[in-house]
């Protein structure tokens, strides 16, 4: 079985430089100049790590089988050697968004946000991989990693400025946008 746990080091050392840290809304986090991206948990973290986050993949939740099928159709994989640049953005949502039953969220998350809609137009430029972390007593509902060629940056950033400003990113309370690069070896 593959290791469904991603832990996310904010520190001294990894293969993602940090480009830069904003926070979008609510608390930022602390700068680090780099970032790792391990494959399962760790128990204690390295000294040299300011910030772990923490999340799981799971199931696609709120896709529909049509709209799956075309995510699944259109998504590169993730370590492609074009794709130096990347994003890690961890965003909370309110309780106000958690109090809504499955099918509301799903009504604003598509139906009326377009959030895959949008997603599927900018596949297979930007893949992305979806961390869940709610349920994981951490700062962040999701933790979404983002990875492209740097020829690909402007439509990345046209994606995420008409995700944030669909009725859907009304219920986020904690954003946090990382951009990192990917050092390449001369």
């Amino acid at each position: 079985m593959t290791e469904r746990m991603f832990t996310f080091l904010g520190g001294a050392t990894g293969p993602w430089r940090v480009a830069r840290i904003e926070a979008v809304a609510g608390d930022g986090l602390e700068r680090v100049a780099r970032l790792d991206v391990v494959n399962r948990s760790i128990g204690s973290p390295p000294t040299s790590a300011k910030w772990v986050l923490r999340g799981v993949t799971s199931s696609e939740r709120y896709s529909t089988r049509h709209e799956l099928d075309m995510l699944i159709a259109k998504q590169p994989a993730l370590g492609r050697p074009e794709a130096t640049s990347a994003a890690l953005i961890p965003v909370k949502k309110s309780a106000s968004w958690w109090r809504l039953a499955q099918d509301e969220r799903r009504a604003i998350f598509e139906e009326q946000s377009e959030h895959i809609k949008i997603g599927l137009r900018y596949l297979p430029a930007v893949a992305r991989r979806l961390h869940h972390c709610r349920d994981l007593g951490d700062r962040f509902d999701f933790l979404t990693w983002f990875e492209y060629a740097p020829s690909d940056s402007a439509a990345f950033e046209e994606l995420v400025a008409i995700l944030r400003r669909s009725q859907e990113w009304g219920y986020v309370e904690r954003e946090v946008d990382i951009r990192l690069v990917r050092d390449v070896a001369a």
